[in-house]
């Protein structure tokens, strides 16, 4: 049999708020840290003119492949890196870019990894448990929960899944890996399930969902890269480009939000100095003290859009 090729379907989400944000520029440099199924990316290639460049970042091997097929009218002024976006610096290093006006982050997992059994994402889909955007890491979500101490996987689940039955649910793995590890995704939605008070789980969203997703994050260290590359990509930056952040979890949303008032407000003077002596002068301008949510339509149109927070900041003058 044939290895049938993934096809993504991807729905960018607050697409038109992304547009506007990034305030594209005619001659610049931009880049899309998360380029998914192309979705942003075609619509921010397809304004910028003959004489502007974007670059398309990924993790996922799979995902570049799929963009370059959906991008495929906008190839002369593409280029696409295989990499982690928290690398973006020595990216723009790589490809002696100066005049980067603009940085898209999408930080949501795509949907063709949620939905695509064999990546061992969905809950709604038996498969070998992985969770790895990158192929080539060595981590998968069958180390993670099969090998964590309790202690660490309540952590994980508490703090990246927000999950309020965590204690209950990592009680029940270790239960159940104790005879034998956990290999599925079936049997671990299984086991959570069953630790989630029955009242619970007829209600709201799927019951293994959160622990799912804070699982996914571990494996792929997701939190670890948000700071690097927002510091990274502030940097390189033009006066006036811009840096695009939508984040769908509290945990991202609070890195996001404590990266760009570190950057907008870098003053570490003692508060009561009448004038500040450290001599750090504001990198970025804050352009939403609140994040930017999903209209009504688009929440209707793209139930996935629910929880995401969009976040623009602006390079000042250096």
């Amino acid at each position: 049999m044939e290895d049938r090729e993934p096809i993504f379907s991807h729905t960018p989400v607050l697409l038109s708020e992304c547009i506007e944000g990034l305030s594209i520029r005619s001659g610049l440099t931009y880049v899309d840290c998360t380029t998914g199924g192309g979705g942003h990316s075609f619509e921010i290639a397809r304004r910028l003119g003959e004489n502007g460049r974007l670059i398309c970042l990924d993790r996922d091997a799979d995902a570049l492949a799929a963009a370059k097929k959906r991008l495929s009218p906008f190839l002369d002024r593409i280029t696409f890196v295989h990499v982690n976006f928290s690398e973006i610096s020595s990216v723009l290093d790589e490809y002696a870019v100066d005049n980067l006006g603009g940085v898209l982050m999408d930080l949501g997992c795509s949907a063709f990894q949620q939905t695509e059994a064999s990546r061992g994402f969905s809950y709604m889909k038996d498969a070998p448990l992985d969770m790895r955007m990158n192929r080539d890491d060595t981590i998968t979500a069958r180390d993670v929960v099969n090998g964590y101490p309790p202690e660490k996987l309540l952590k994980i689940i508490d703090q990246y899944g927000e999950e309020r039955f965590a204690s209950s649910i990592v009680s029940a793995i270790v239960r159940r890996r104790g005879s034998k590890p956990i290999e599925t995704t079936s049997e671990l939605s299984d086991i959570i399930c069953s630790a989630i008070p029955q009242k619970f789980r007829a209600t709201g969203h799927h019951p293994a969902k959160k622990t799912f997703q804070a699982i996914r994050i571990e494996v792929n260290r997701e939190l670890d890269a948000i700071s690097p590359a927002i510091k990274g990509a502030a940097d390189k930056l033009v006066p006036g480009g811009k840096l695009v952040i939508i984040s769908f979890q509290s945990g991202e949303d609070k890195i996001v939000k404590n990266a760009f008032s570190e950057l907008a407000n870098p003053c570490i003077c003692p508060r009561d100095f009448p004038v500040c002596v450290c001599g750090r002068k504001p990198i970025l301008r804050i352009e939403t003290r609140k994040p930017i949510l999903p209209t009504e339509k688009e929440l209707e149109e793209n139930p996935r859009s629910r929880s995401a927070k969009l976040r623009i900041a602006t390079k000042l003058p250096q």
